[in-house]
């Protein structure tokens, strides 16, 4: 036991936990800091630039969408009707499913995800420069981490 709590740890900087919502936390404040001149909050990026990213397969559908990016599909509408808003992304009916709508990039909404992911690569390059040549093996550990979630 460590003070007041019952710990496998002797140190706090001991918990994978712990230092995965540090890090988190100063990754994701970076990438705000990125994305604020753009006008998207990430969970908009993350959209934005998935469906960019998927577009090139054919009609995309928010559930694949969705199911790409892992976010919760309640959550993907709410935003998707944000970034329609903003006219970066349009609905339409669904050429094989009548219940489903499929989502394209407007052109406008395409030039801003792939700048937007410029900048976000290179922040992520800044970010994580710290690891040098160990940064292949962090991304495969998270890799596997994902998939074990």
């Amino acid at each position: 036991m460590t003070g007041e709590l019952r710990t496998a740890h002797a140190e706090a900087d001991d918990s994978p936990g712990l230092m995965l919502w540090r890090v988190t936390n100063a990754w994701q404040a970076a990438q705000r800091a990125t994305l604020a001149p753009f006008d998207l909050t990430h969970v908009q990026f993350v959209l934005l630039a998935s469906l960019a990213w998927l577009r090139a397969d054919g009609p995309v559908s928010q559930r694949a969408l969705a199911s790409h990016a892992r976010t919760d599909p309640m959550m993907t509408s709410q935003v998707l009707r944000a970034l329609e808003g903003k006219g970066l992304v349009e609905r339409h009916p669904h050429p094989t499913d009548a219940r489903a709508r499929a989502l394209t990039v407007t052109a406008r909404g395409a030039a801003l995800a792939d700048d937007a992911n410029a900048a976000v690569e290179a922040t992520d390059r800044r970010f994580f420069g710290v690891l040098g040549d160990r940064e292949p093996l962090l991304t495969g550990m998270l890799r596997d981490l994902a998939r074990a979630g």
